[in-house]
């Protein structure tokens, strides 16, 4: 199938933009549209949204959304590579696997695959949100599914990087403190103990108590305590 090829150059992000709005038509909408400043995500996914119907659109026969399916969103991706800014070594490239290579190479230049994966997120929520059934999108078919698997190892290979997720390494434990038990003081005369004080400053009325608790006693043994 011919594609159209977009005239105009391709943003900062390697993306191609949907055509240019008139002024006259942009102070319209400007008046028009809410007060509310859409976020980075949500602008950035109304782009790639126009980006890929003005791609349906120049497609040779034009193309209807209703008829889209997964191997137009291929084409569509592989229609982006013309705009990709990352270097892809060939296996004959001798920088092939090569993070850094020391100097330039005739390598094509391509999307990256993070790119890539971005796109097609954004891609499959503005379709739904588009009135788009959630079991006809064709962003989240399976070939487009394989298609970028296929390009995430492809490009790890020729770059010499890894897409794994990293870990994140959980912080170190802080082992806790144990409480300690209540300090109790043993009765010593250093301390000065209750019973030690008493005896010191009043013999008599220690001996005097001992008397009365011995005696106490002995009447309670032959019956005539209480």
């Amino acid at each position: 199938m011919a594609m159209m090829p977009n005239p105009e150059s391709p943003p900062p992000d390697g993306l191609p933009t949907s055509p240019s709005t008139p002024p006259a038509a942009a102070a319209t909408s400007s008046s028009s549209s809410p007060s509310r400043s859409l976020s980075r995500y949500e602008s950035q996914k109304r782009r790639d949204w126009n980006t890929f119907g003005q791609y349906l659109r120049n497609h040779r026969p034009p193309l209807s959304l209703g008829r889209c399916s997964g191997a137009h969103v291929l084409e569509f991706l592989r229609y982006l590579d013309q705009f990709g800014k990352t270097k892809v070594h060939t296996p004959l490239c001798p920088f092939f696997g090569q993070p850094n290579p020391p100097s330039p190479c005739p390598c094509p230049l391509r999307q990256a695959w993070g790119s890539l994966d971005a796109l097609i997120g954004r891609l499959r929520a503005a379709f739904e949100e588009n009135g788009g059934k959630p079991e006809a999108n064709p962003f989240g078919a399976r070939a487009v599914r394989l298609y970028l698997r296929e390009i995430r190892e492809m490009q790890a290979k020729a770059r010499g990087v890894s897409y794994e997720k990293k870990k994140r390494k959980k912080p170190p434990q802080v082992p806790q403190p144990q409480p300690r038990p209540p300090h109790t003081l043993s009765p010593s005369p250093a301390t000065g103990s209750i019973s030690f004080v008493i005896s010191s400053k009043y013999p008599n009325m220690v001996k005097e108590a001992k008397r009365l608790v011995k005696d106490r006693s002995w009447f309670r043994y032959i019956g005539l305590g209480s």
